[in-house]
């Protein structure tokens, strides 16, 4: 299924990346309310509107500031260099254990977003600022650790080592993690086979 483009689609159907799209079952239907009412927030602060990754994209001076996601258990506002953002009141949280940074405000109503919407603003006004004045946040320094069946497959195969090694970190990361995360070296041997045609394309993990 192929992700949607159109950002009314957005809000209306979903992303398009599960069999849920479009169905009451969606999530963007289920928490429909308080994803209009974060459109509404990152419109009012002059962010302009995209579809990225299948998801509302909010953008300013040509970089991305914010994205509205929709999740079975909640719905966020994540912010894209949240290594940049103040945080005053405490109320982003990291959205996995390899987030580097607490990036994200989640939601579990509507009500909610009306509660904490001039903190909501007061934040997002925050990040456009940093995308006008093109900042960036610091990529923290990471050894990063191959799984030995990862550096077998380089060492056996040249065009992938050189592929993958082209890759940029946060790339090389994503397989890092994905192949971490099996328990067999059987699993893991069977993504990276998988994964040779993403590396050569020049894509991460989660990339399609």
């Amino acid at each position: 299924m192929a992700m949607i483009t159109d950002i009314n689609d957005c809000f209306d159907k979903g992303c398009g990346r599960c069999d849920r799209f479009d169905t009451a079952d969606c999530a963007t239907r289920v928490w429909a309310d308080g994803l209009l009412l974060l459109r509404d927030l990152c419109r009012a602060v002059g962010l302009n509107e995209t579809v990225k990754w299948g998801h509302p994209c909010y953008v300013h001076a040509g970089r991305n500031v914010a994205i509205i996601g929709a999740f079975r258990q909640d719905f966020r506002l994540s912010f894209f260099e949240a290594g940049l953002m103040r945080d005053p009141d405490q109320v982003l949280v990291r959205q996995g254990p390899n987030t580097t940074h607490a990036d994200a405000l989640k939601f579990t109503s509507a009500d909610d977003v009306r509660t904490r919407s001039a903190t909501i603003a007061e934040y997002l006004q925050e990040a456009k600022c940093y995308a006008a004045e093109g900042r960036k946040a610091a990529k923290p320094a990471r050894d990063l650790t191959l799984p030995a069946e990862l550096s077998d497959a380089l060492d056996g195969d040249p065009e992938l080592a050189e592929a993958f090694h082209a890759l940029t970190p946060g790339r090389q990361r994503s397989y890092v993690i994905n192949l971490s995360g099996a328990k067999r070296s059987e699993t893991r041997i069977a993504r990276i086979a998988k994964f040779r045609d993403r590396i050569l394309a020049g894509k991460g993990a989660q990339e399609r």
